[in-house]
Order: structure tokens, then C-alpha cells, then sequence
């Protein structure tokens, strides 16, 4: 149970609030780079509060600005692009990618009033198909992480983009902790549709399952790690909550990244990377972007489908309330992850606000290395706390 207070505390992520600053410090995707072409070379982003606009120019870089232009607020998404950044429909007002005004239609030049002009803007990066985007102090910017699914070109790489989820990103982050909830939300729910598919080792009571804190020099996070009735040992995958907004998890064919991005208090835009490798591990030929497909979550009538995980997930984290009202929860034994993750979040919110970095930020080039997730060669990879009894 949170205080309103609390709740507010964790959950914000407009400009000036606690979380809201915390989150700034990390790179979020905001986009798939096979989404922009000639044709259609921006698109309008909201992240974090503010109203944006990621676009590719005429050269192939790419650029997040302020969606309304600096001159007299007209949307610059009616904006020509061109080779070097994005000019104002209204007025002609151009701005490269770093927010500077290269350009002033109808001032004078030796007045130099396109200098005084700096238009919010962010650093984009691309990696595997997708735009990342650093919304932080500047001098603060940690160099992007190198997770292995991305850069591996051992196998086949699509990039999911789901219908937005209409409700607080830390609704996503909390399931993500939760080990209890697939024997009913998924497996349970698939059976009675008469999938024959269900992961039927889901479909047990739990045994043992803990949470250990994960801190590496690139990456930190909760781990869990559950055994279910019948078994003596883990038979799952490690899928770690990479904090603060990752859950890498295995899939059918693979293994995924999903990317929650907070788009502000009350929605959250999911993309999940899918990387499936090939079976002997052999090079695959990559395209130029990622190949992107859009998931649908609900039908016509708006009712979830319930008929996959992601549509099973995205019901039971949107039917808590576009902010979920946590003064009002009742948390068990099976919770301890989300109180854990909740303590953690705390003090790293609070360590920004002291001055220091947050944790999983990494400056120093030479451990810019692959981070390796995929563990094909077994669980010793991966420390683990030893599964206690629930």
C-alpha cells in the first residue's frame, strides 16, 4: 500500500519530477527507424511529458525536437525536411538536429538573432532498427547500451510495436516482478480458449521463488527466479527487470527485449525486440532497419483478446486505471519483487536528486561492450540467490 503521495512519487514522469528526472538519465526507444522513409520521414513522439517530433533528413540523421516551433508555436510536422534538419511551414525558421536555428527567412543576418535561438532538442542514436533518444543533462549522456539481441547477426530480428498501453508505465514495470501471475493471466487463460499451446510448465503451482539485485558496470536490475511443483530446479530462462524500464524474457522462438516507454502519466508506448537465432548459430544477412510489425491488443469494440500474452498483459495492467490507485492494494508474500523494485526505484530516484548517477549508466568507453543476456550454456552464467521456500 502507497500513500497518494508516494504514488504520485513513483509514478510522474512530467519535466521537473522526481521520476520524471530519474527516467531523463536512461536512453528510451522512441521509434523504429523503418517507421520514417522519403515518403514519411517524421513522426510525432511524446515522451516523458513533452510533445516531439523524431524525423530523418535529407542526409539520413535523425533529430527529436520540440514539436512546436520556437518563432510562433506552429507544429513543425507540417514542416518541410531537408538535408540538414527541419524548417517551420509558417514562417521558414530552419533547426538542425542539435536545436540550433541555421536559419532565419526575413531577418536581417547582421542582427545574429538566429543565434539567440536554441529549440529543445534531443540526441537520437540508432541500434538495430531502433531510435533511442537521451532526454537528460547533457554532460551526464551515458554511452547507449550494447544489448546483445541487437547487435548479434547470428539470427532474425523484428521489431513489435504495440498498440499504446493507456496507463502508467509503472503498472508494466511492476508485472515484471510478479512471478505468480502467469499461471492464471496466461496459462490458465489459454486453456480455456483450448489453446493447445499454453506453456504448460506455467501451468503449476510454484514451489520457490526469490529476487536477487543485480548490479553490473553496464546494466542493473531484479532477477527472479522461480521453481515450479514438481521440479527440484529452475527450468526457465533468467529474465531479468533491467532497470529501469526493460524486461528481457524468452519467447517460443527466441528471446526478447521489451522497451516501455513512458509517454507520460497515463500512457506508455511497449516495443518488443524479437531476436530468434539460427540454428547453427550462423551469420544471418541483416536488412538496413529492422522489420517492424504493429500488435493489436484489443478488437473493434475496444474488448482485449486475451487469445496471447501481450494482450493478456496489457488487460490486467490497463483495468488497474490509467494511474493505478495503490492506497488502496493489499500485498502478499508473493509481492515481495514489486515491493523490492519499488525500494529500488526510491533510492535511485532520490540519488538523482542528491547529485549522483543512477545505477546502469555507463561513461567509460572501455567497458562499452556487448552486454551479454542470452546465456545459452545454462543458468551458472547468471549469480542467482538461492530460491528460498514462498
Amino acid at each position: 500500500m502507497l500513500s497518494h503521495e508516494d504514488n504520485d512519487f513513483f509514478c510522474r514522469v512530467g519535466p521537473g519530477t522526481p521520476a520524471g528526472q530519474l527516467l531523463r538519465r536512461y536512453w528510451h526507444v522512441v521509434g523504429a527507424a523503418a517507421e520514417l522513409n522519403d515518403a514519411k520521414p517524421k513522426k510525432r513522439v511524446r515522451l516523458l511529458g513533452e510533445n516531439l517530433l523524431l524525423y530523418q533528413d535529407r542526409s539520413g540523421g535523425y533529430g527529436l525536437v520540440a514539436e512546436n516551433c520556437s518563432h510562433r508555436g506552429v507544429s513543425l510536422y507540417y514542416g518541410f525536411v531537408e538535408k540538414d534538419g527541419i524548417r517551420c511551414p509558417y514562417h521558414g525558421w530552419k533547426y538542425d538536429a542539435g536545436g540550433r536555428c541555421i536559419d532565419q527567412p526575413f531577418e536581417s543576418p547582421e542582427a545574429g538573432f538566429k543565434a539567440k535561438i536554441q529549440h529543445p532538442a534531443y540526441p537520437v542514436e540508432k541500434l538495430a532498427g531502433l531510435l533511442f533518444a537521451y532526454m537528460g543533462p547533457p554532460e551526464r549522456k551515458p554511452l547507449l547500451p550494447k544489448w546483445d539481441l541487437l547487435v548479434r547477426n547470428d539470427g532474425k530480428k523484428q521489431v513489435d510495436i504495440c498498440e499504446t498501453l493507456r496507463c502508467n508505465w509503472l503498472q508494466a514495470m511492476e508485472n515484471s516482478v510478479d512471478p505468480t501471475h502467469t499461471y492464471y493471466l496466461h496459462s490458465h487463460t489459454l486453456k480455456l480458449k483450448g489453446d493447445p499451446d499454453h506453456v504448460p510448465y506455467h501451468y503449476r503451482m510454484l514451489n520457490k521463488f526469490d529476487f536477487e539485485f543485480v548490479n553490473y558496470p553496464t546494466w542493473a536490475g531484479i532477477q527472479k527466479q522461480r521453481i515450479f511443483e514438481g521440479d527440484e530446479a529452475p527450468v526457465e530462462t533468467p529474465h531479468p527487470l533491467i532497470f529501469p524500464n526493460i524486461l528481457f524474457v524468452p519467447v517460443r522462438i527466441g528471446y526478447a527485449m521489451h522497451f516501455r516507454t513512458p509517454i507520460d502519466d497515463t500512457n506508455t508506448q511497449v516495443y518488443q525486440f524479437r531476436f530468434s537465432p539460427s540454428k547453427d548459430r550462423s551469420a544471418v544477412e541483416q536488412p538496413e532497419n529492422t522489420p517492424i510489425a504493429y500488435v493489436g491488443t484489443t478488437d473493434a469494440a475496444g474488448e482485449f483478446h486475451m487469445d496471447n500474452f501481450t494482450s493478456q498483459d496489457h488487460m490486467a495492467w490497463e483495468t488497474q486505471g490509467p494511474l493505478a490507485d495503490r492506497s488502496k492494494e493489499h500485498l502478499g508474500e508473493g509481492d515481495r519483487g514489486i515491493v523490492m523494485f519499488r525500494k529500488l526505484l526510491r533510492e535511485q530516484i532520490q540519488s538523482v536528486q542528491n547529485g549522483a548517477d543512477p545505477i546502469g549508466v555507463n561513461f567509460d568507453p572501455a567497458k562499452d561492450e556487448v552486454i551479454k543476456l542470452i546465456h545459452e550454456d545454462g543458468y551458472d552464467a547468471f549469480s542467482f540467490a538461492a530460491a528460498r521456500a514462498s
